[in-house]
């Protein structure tokens, strides 16, 4: 265990005990930062540092620790509240399986929940709305048009967005009564390309949406 530094030191002492300093590049190494955002870090007083008699920059690793335990508080505030959760109703599991693959590739801050059927799709929703549904409109039992009209009905789910995947045409959607004007389509295969570029841009609304919150 690293053992902390007991009482104050100037720009001109050093610490007796090894282990409860390094140097900025160690820190940096640490930090994960360059050597140059660190040594701006110790001037501006974020970093607890000194310097040797001979010139040498010193940092408090207990200082150090206590900005990774921040930023990492910070870090889990910022996944949580920038996350966004997506509900994907597909009934084919091999789809299922590809959609969870490649969004968990993205490395962005989603979770995925999937259903197989249209009342699945709406059981979940009452549960707990997500930010996006993903489905498909051929189904078992609830097809993915009810389940979508009986979505747009109700005010307090506006805010979710709809994206439909399917192997219809617009055609024969219209033929089967068409989607509501809110709602985005695509054609499968599935384009993951568009939907990443689609939830990146979700991601960095809500980013955009709390800078209070993350000035804290």
């Amino acid at each position: 265990m690293v053992s902390s530094i007991q009482g104050s030191t100037t720009a001109n002492s050093l610490p007796p005990e090894r282990d409860g300093y390094c140097t900025t590049r160690e820190a940096a190494r640490l930090l994960g930062l360059s050597l140059g955002k660190v040594q701006q870090m110790t001037e501006d007083g974020e970093l607890h540092a000194w310097k040797t008699s001979g010139g040498h920059r010193r940092v408090s690793i207990q200082s150090v620790e206590a900005h990774l335990r921040k930023r990492g508080d910070v870090s889990a505030r910022d996944a949580q509240r920038e996350g966004i959760d997506v509900l994907i109703a597909e009934d084919n599991p091999d789809l299922q399986r590809l959609y969870q693959k490649n969004i968990a590739a993205w490395a962005l801050p989603i979770t995925v929940r999937t259903v197989s059927n249209g009342i699945d799709g709406l059981l979940n929703i009452g549960l707990k709305p997500p930010d996006m549904l993903i489905a498909d409109l051929l189904m078992p039992g609830v097809d993915g048009f009810e389940m979508i009209w009986r979505l747009r009905q109700n005010p307090e789910l506006d805010s979710m967005d709809i994206i439909v995947v399917t192997g219809m045409d617009d055609s024969e959607i219209q033929k089967r009564g068409g989607l509501p004007e809110t709602v985005t389509v695509y054609q499968k295969p599935v384009p993951f390309k568009e939907l990443r570029g689609y939830l990146q841009a979700k991601v960095a609304q809500r980013r955009r949406t709390q800078p209070g919150e993350r000035g804290r």
